[in-house]
Formats: C-alpha cells, structure tokens, sequence
C-alpha cells in the first residue's frame, strides 16, 4: 500500500500549473560563416559593362503657323509633327473635301464667300505627336492629337458678315 500511496505523490507533486504546459523556448540558432578559400592561380572574374544607347524621340516641329502667313482671301491649312505609322489628312471647305500627304504638310485655297466652314483634320494612324491649324484673313484655329489613332482638327466657321470665325 505505501507504493500505492508514493505514486500518487509524485504524480500530485507534478509542477504545480494545474494542469497547464509551460511554453518551451526555442533553441537558439548557430550559423558559422567560413571566409572563402582563394586560389591564389585562379584568373579574376571578367567585368562586363552593359551600355544602353536610347533613341531620341522625334520632337515635334515649332509652331508654322502666324496668321501674317494667310494672304487675304486665302484659307491656308496647315499640319506638322511626327507620325511614325503615317498621318490621314483632310482638308477643305464644306463643299471640298482635300487629301493632304507628308508632313510637314501647308495647303492654301482661295476663300470661297459662300462656304460655310473651313476644317483640317490629321487622324494618327497608331501614334506619334501632330498639330493642325487653319488661317483666314488673320484669324487662326488649332488643334492637335497625340497617341493611337487620335484626330486633329482645327475649323473656322462663317459668321454671315464675310469673315470668319
């Protein structure tokens, strides 16, 4: 009966958290680090240098249109910039409708009193930087188109007096 009575003893004597488990810490990590064993006969490393030469992107071309350019009576169209894919250029009066090419591209037609609007427009045709303009008798319109197959335009309409506007 006595070794009855020793077993629960120590088993009672446990240690005394009731029953709950102490957290255990973690054994510390070691990490040695040996220097690197030179061959003293061994050849060094070649360097390489990578130079990169980057493309200068075309820069639009300055503004060409002043209105002293348009001669009185005369409408002059004008479009220029850059248009890597190409550039679809229309221009005229209400009653024409003009095919322009290249750029820079300057167009001039005499004034028609009866017309009710002169318009240039530039469709990029998948990129690049173009600006239209149109001049009559002093008076200027611009536009301008950057990216995909954005569109420039630029129109000067009739205000009924003999001019426009």
């Amino acid at each position: 009966m006595g070794i009855l009575l020793l077993g629960v003893g120590i088993g009672a004597a446990g240690n005394g958290d009731g029953g709950k488990k102490a957290a255990a810490e973690p054994a510390p990590t070691v990490t040695v680090t040996a220097p690197a064993q030179v061959d003293a006969e061994a050849e060094p490393a070649p360097t390489v240098t990578v130079t990169k030469t980057a493309a200068a992107k075309a820069k639009a071309q300055a503004d060409t249109s002043d209105s002293a350019d348009a001669p009185s009576g005369k409408a002059v169209f004008k479009v220029w910039g850059s248009a890597p894919a190409g550039v679809d250029i229309t221009y005229g009066n209400d009653g024409t409708n003009l095919q322009g090419k290249g750029l820079p591209m300057e167009k001039t037609l005499s004034v028609d009193e009866d017309a009710l609007f002169y318009q240039v427009t530039a469709q990029l045709m998948g990129g690049g930087d173009v600006q239209c303009s149109i001049t009559i008798d002093g008076e200027t319109k611009k536009g301008r188109a950057q990216g995909g197959y954005n569109i420039c335009s630029a129109q000067l309409n009739s205000d009924f007096s003999g001019g426009f506007s």
